[in-house]
């Protein structure tokens, strides 16, 4: 199982951004847990400069507006 935290503020892309990542692991049939972090102190000692942000398993893999399909599918299937 993956751990796959989003990180924002709860705005509609990060909404989108958490839809995407479980219709991607659903496609890839790849078993997540999805995490959102919401608290700027615990986003900001991610290292996430922009949100919505992205890590799975615990590496930073994105920041600043909506994933790209394809490198999500990477992200998730690595």
């Amino acid at each position: 199982m993956k751990t796959v935290r989003i990180y924002g503020p709860g705005c509609k892309r990060c909404a989108e951004t958490e839809a995407m990542v479980k219709a991607a692991a659903e496609r890839l049939g790849v078993d997540v847990q999805v995490e959102k972090v919401t608290d700027a102190k615990s986003i900001a000692m991610a290292g996430v400069m922009s949100t919505p942000g992205i890590s799975v398993d615990g590496k930073l893999v994105h920041a600043g507006g909506l994933p790209d399909a394809e490198r999500l599918d990477g992200w998730l299937s690595a």
